[in-house]
């Protein structure tokens, strides 16, 4: 997913945990077939879920407060983004303000104030995710879990997409320091935020979560990003996010050794709302109620937008052919897009 920077030119051994819990373009091709990653099968251990469980939990900037922050009630804020600023392994909200920033934690804490959680979300399509940086996974784990404490949360989301998610030797290192974070932390909950095509997840991203699994990784959640797919996709978005998701399920499925209900479970859908960054793709407030409606249908964990910043109308016009930080590009009432994700 783009991130709040500004980029200089202009965005498995072990399941234990798979049932609870904007994007650079990702191109026209869909994804070539994967060889089968190794597999080690679990019991996910829940109950089958109910249309009540699929929460709402937005992608929010970790340092600016946007007035639709709050659209929808969610349950939990994606705090966007953590990463490395430069060369080090030290971890930076934004990439530009301290892990200790009291500006941010005051953030946080307003973010509470009504009962939601936050979850830590770490990579994003700028700047540099900190298993890129950092020489050892005890470094990495150490530089995670100074996020995770700052934030107050036991929660973890990766997003690893464009070069990195193609990087073998950061995927090791990042699977290895989440590995010794979660023996630390027994209750840390993780969840990885892919790039998915409506052909499913593509190879790199199934070699990632393979890497997870091999090095005892209890994965949570499976975010999918239903956004971006390519100049060929350019009909209905709610439908390609549909596809995209049974897809990628049927894989889920595969890699975890699990059932239907909990590979289910253990999924979440982010779209990026309004105009997305391929031209002829415009995600729509009907396309919101149809992606809820299945994630009702299908008992999916969570659902998200990029971005909670975004969920208003353009000062400019009801309408942006060019995707924006602070709105939506899209004829909306400010928060519609919350509201309708929210159920």
């Amino acid at each position: 997913m783009r991130s709040y920077r500004k980029p200089a030119a202009i965005g498995l051994g072990c399941l234990l945990a798979l049932a609870t819990a904007g994007c650079s373009g990702q191109g026209d091709a869909a994804p070539a077939s994967p060889a089968t990653p190794p597999v080690t099968t679990a019991a996910p251990g829940t109950s089958t879920p109910t249309e009540a469980d699929t929460a709402y939990a937005p992608y929010v900037s970790s340092t600016d407060a946007a007035g639709t922050d709050s659209a929808g009630s969610p349950t939990t804020y994606n705090l966007a983004f953590v990463i490395a600023d430069g060369s080090d392994c030290t971890p930076r909200w934004n990439g530009t303000h301290a892990i200790g920033d009291s500006a941010v934690a005051a953030r946080i804490a307003r973010l509470k104030e009504d009962g939601g959680q936050v979850r830590v979300s770490f990579g994003g399509a700028f700047g540099k995710e900190l298993a890129a940086n950092c020489d050892s996974a005890s470094e990495l784990a150490a530089a995670y879990g100074k996020a995770l404490d700052a934030a107050g949360t036991g929660l973890a989301d990766f997003d690893i997409e464009g070069d990195e998610l193609a990087d073998s030797a950061s995927i090791a290192l990042r699977s290895q320091a989440i590995a010794r974070l979660q023996a630390e932390r027994e209750d840390l909950e993780v969840s990885f935020t892919l790039p998915v095509m409506p052909s499913g997840l593509g190879q790199d991203s199934l070699a990632l979560l393979a890497s997870a699994n091999d090095n005892g990784v209890r994965v949570s959640t499976v975010n999918l990003m239903t956004m971006n797919y390519g100049t060929s996709y350019d009909g209905d978005m709610g439908g390609y996010a549909r596809t995209a998701a049974q897809a990628a399920h049927t894989q889920l499925k595969k890699v975890f050794g699990t059932s239907d209900a909990a590979a289910w479970r253990g999924m979440a859908l982010t779209s990026m709302i309004g105009v997305n960054d391929v031209d002829g793709e415009t995600f729509t407030l009907a396309d919101a109620a149809e992606v809820r409606a299945f994630a009702e249908e299908k008992g999916i964990g969570w659902v998200s937008i990029w971005s909670a910043a975004r969920d208003r109308q353009c000062a400019s016009g009801s309408r942006s052919d060019r995707p924006a930080t602070d709105c939506s590009g899209v004829t909306q009432s400010s928060g519609a897009f919350g509201k309708a994700f929210a159920g």
